[in-house]
């Protein structure tokens, strides 16, 4: 009688472990057939992964005490990751250090509020400009002695300035400060251009379009001769610093607090409106928002996009912090107190594990991630990764707002209904803010 034997024949050498911490390594088979319950399984641990996301999520990462009123205004340091700058309502301008989370200098920069902060590009001098009607420039280094630092210039102005920002141009021959003085937005001389001492520097370049002052104003981190700036007559204005008129003017239904700019995308843009909403819009075609983001249910102040450009943070009067995805309508939010005379940092991610992950923690969170993407759309993982414990305030307020947003809806159907077919157009969400275009 002849028998068949299968024998299975392995390389020892391929089961060796590196170092005796190391776990043994098992064959396995891939073959659906044997597995017919891996689906089960995935999605019992994609829904144990989601849950463990939100038990440990825990944003808040720390405070910066050390300001005396509220803080007005920030900026980032261009060359230093660890370097933040901050201006407060009493006049002070300080420099953080992020790492150790302390004040390394304190500059008493002006009499009233500081309105804006930004650092050039060569890292040289700390500009600042206040409600005293003055801009100052700094060294970047602090003075040897512990006495009272003086600024190296000072630029007087007729009017007081709403905000400053440094921007290079491509040719990198001349910085540019920007800055808006009541109606018209101005381009200072550059830094090594200034004299020391109290001076009265002529602008540059002077633009305006409209009777309205400059509320804010940004320009185009890509296209660095773009800039955008906001108005009290609620415009959106698109300037061109190698145009003598500007390019494009847009009119939202209520006013733009501010705007930002992708820095990934040279075209895209997102402004911060007082009906609780942000558009986004592509500067090419303005007739239509690209995205309309919904969850605030308060006048929206702030917003400053990621580096990546795949997401934007936005600050607004309900006491909140929301990271909205460019793409999506809905967010994630965080709370923070806003005059409470100290600068919070959060995690981006709050579950995310804060320093180096070895690599059998970096496999599970990569398993981990994986899971819960291709689980997102079960509705029990779904719910729970939406899940957050709302406070109170904003909590009825969100149903107020859902509860008009309804009414609304039922009087534009209604309307419909008793009145001539095509009579009243159906005007989309993305299109109903913008009341006009000018080019």
């Amino acid at each position: 009688m002849n028998i068949k034997v299968k024998v299975l024949s392995r390389n020892p050498d391929d089961y060796l472990r590196e170092t005796k911490h190391d776990i043994h390594r098992l064959p396995r088979n891939y073959d659906p057939t044997l597995h017919p319950f891996e689906a089960n399984r995935e999605y019992t641990r994609a829904l144990n992964a989601t849950k463990l996301d939100r038990i440990f999520a825990k944003p808040f990462l720390g405070a910066l005490d050390g300001h005396s009123d509220s803080v007005q205004c920030m900026s980032k340091h261009p060359k230093s990751l660890s370097t933040l700058l901050s201006g407060s309502c009493d006049g002070q301008v300080k420099v953080w250090n992020l790492a150790t989370r302390k004040c390394v200098r304190t500059l008493n920069a002006h009499r009233g509020f500081v309105r804006g902060i930004t650092v050039d590009r060569n890292c040289e001098y700390i500009l600042t400009v206040g409600n005293d009607q003055t801009i100052k420039q700094w060294g970047m280094e602090p003075a040897a002695s512990r006495e009272l630092e003086e600024p190296v210039n000072t630029i007087i102005g007729k009017v007081s300035t709403v905000d400053i920002v440094n921007v290079t141009t491509k040719s990198q021959r001349y910085l540019h400060r920007s800055i808006t003085t009541g109606r018209i937005l101005c381009m200072l001389p550059a830094a090594n251009r200034l004299t020391s001492g109290y001076i009265k520097a002529d602008p540059v370049r002077s633009f305006t379009w409209g009777t309205d002052s400059i509320q804010s104003f940004k320009f185009n981190p890509v296209e660095t001769n773009i800039l955008a700036s906001c108005t009290q007559d609620r415009h959106i204005v698109l300037y061109d610093t190698r145009e003598v008129t500007p390019l494009r003017k847009l009119t939202l239904a209520m006013r733009t607090n501010t705007v930002a700019w992708n820095p990934m995308e040279a075209f895209i843009f997102t402004a911060a409106n007082e009906d609780y909403q942000l558009y986004t819009f592509d500067m090419r075609r303005l007739d239509e928002a690209i995205c309309v983001h919904r969850d605030h249910v308060s006048a929206v102040i702030d917003v400053d996009y990621s580096p990546t450009g795949k997401e934007f943070v936005t600050g607004s009067f309900d006491k909140s912090i929301r990271i909205f995805p460019t793409t999506e309508s809905r967010s994630r939010y965080i709370l923070c107190g806003s005059d409470e005379m100290n600068i919070r940092i959060w995690k981006a991610s709050a579950s995310e594990k804060l320093g180096k992950l070895d690599k059998r923690e970096e496999s599970t969170v990569e398993y981990s991630n994986k899971l819960r993407e291709k689980f997102a759309h079960h509705p029990q993982v779904r719910r729970i990764a939406r899940h957050r414990h709302v406070p109170r305030s904003i909590y009825h307020e969100t149903k107020i707002i859902k509860e008009q947003l309804t009414s609304r809806k039922r009087k534009e159907t209604n309307r419909r209904k008793n009145n001539k077919p095509e009579s009243i157009p159906v005007v989309p969400i993305k299109k109903k803010a913008i009341v006009g275009e000018v080019e």
